[in-house]
């Protein structure tokens, strides 16, 4: 039987070019960092201050939680719901980094730098490698890549956001929403995701006029919870 070369046998060579690996996780680091700029307009228009902007990407780095946390503020939520929304979206990314201690296997030493670039797209670009050396490889220039270009455009956004003044008023405050869903609708794939988000964006709309700003997201997050408990109930009822 020929051998199988895949992460489960991490010590063999797979075919993938070292440059073919490189090539791809560049192109996700490229194509997913610019939308950092929609990130700096949106944080300056919600009234941060440039410092303030740039410190959320350069330590919280994770688009969906940032995007959460300053459209909440900009909406007039408190800081504690607009950091909760931000917070239990970005919980995701400690179960990505479950998955990928078992693949990368790093060293101590390095396990804590590589924590922070633990997000959707180094955890995609990762595991769609044949092999070990290959997953770091792809883990690292896609996390380098977006780490740097990402904190490069929320820079200029913000500045971009300073310099014309009112981003209501050119329709910039909705850059970020609009860039996160675009981001986001090609990941939903199957029934149960449809029916998460659906559900998701129902809640979430529908509790927007009663509830205080921020809250809507937080019971918004309920909606994957109670698909898969739906989901599980009809799948033991068809077994029956």
């Amino acid at each position: 039987m020929a051998e199988q070369r895949t992460l489960a046998d991490p010590d063999v060579d797979g075919d993938k070019p070292d440059a073919v690996v490189v090539r791809d996780a560049l192109g996700v680091g490229g194509a997913v960092g610019l939308s950092g700029f929609a990130f700096g307009v949106t944080s300056a228009g919600s009234g941060l201050t440039l410092v303030q902007t740039c410190v959320l990407s350069l330590l919280v780095f994770t688009g969906a939680s940032q995007f959460a946390l300053v459209g909440a503020l900009a909406a007039g939520g408190s800081p504690f719901t607009a950091a909760a929304g931000a917070f239990f979206l970005g919980v995701r990314n400690a179960f990505y980094g479950l998955r990928l201690s078992e693949v990368l296997r790093l060293t101590r030493a390095v396990r804590p730098f590589a924590a922070q670039w633990v997000i959707d797209e180094t955890t995609a670009v990762a595991l769609a490698q044949p092999t070990r050396r290959s997953a770091r490889i792809g883990f690292a220039v896609t996390g380098l890549s977006l780490y740097v270009l990402w904190n490069l455009t929320t820079l200029l956004g913000a500045l971009g956001a300073e310099a014309i003044g009112d981003t209501d008023a050119w329709g910039l405050d909705a850059a970020g929403p609009a860039v996160f869903l675009a981001l986001l609708a090609p990941m939903v794939k199957s029934a149960t995701e449809r029916a998460a988000a659906g559900l998701a964006v129902v809640l979430g709309l529908g509790l927007l006029p009663v509830l205080p700003a921020g809250v809507p997201v937080l019971v918004a997050a309920l909606a994957a919870p109670v698909v898969l408990w739906a989901r599980g109930r009809h799948v033991r009822g068809s077994v029956r």
